[in-house]
């Protein structure tokens, strides 16, 4: 299966999943747990519309695995069952270089030719 395409959603969904928006102990948990849907909603800043269908492509690419947790965890908290979605050993791999690669890739916000604001070299 190919790649998934590496849009500004895809950027954001992966360096939630790699933790790249967290601390180093809470990394460590995203990756190997996963995080539940709402949590990545609200991680990413994506609503569910958006969220959920990348999630699957992301699932067929191979990248995402996801997962329900223990009935009993769910059972204890008085709730429904959550389903978590973390990056697979391929998605882990993948990803990194893919988000690099993606950064290395992007437009220029400033054209050349032209200079940003404050730039121009005039008093102030």
């Amino acid at each position: 299966m190919p790649s998934p395409r590496m849009t500004k959603h895809t950027q954001t969904v992966l360096r939630v999943l790699l933790g790249q928006d967290s601390d180093l102990a809470d990394r460590t948990t995203i990756r190997t747990e996963g995080l539940y849907g709402l949590e990545l909603s609200r991680r990413s800043g994506l609503p569910n519309g958006t969220l959920f269908p990348l999630l699957e492509r992301l699932q067929q690419a191979g990248w995402v695995e996801r997962y329900w947790e223990a009935d009993a965890s769910a059972e204890a908290e008085g709730r429904p069952r959550r389903r978590f979605y973390r990056l697979s050993a391929k998605g882990a791999d993948l990803a990194p270089h893919a988000l690099a690669e993606a950064t290395a890739n992007a437009p220029s916000t400033v054209r050349s030719g032209t200079l940003a604001p404050g730039l121009a070299g005039g008093s102030s």
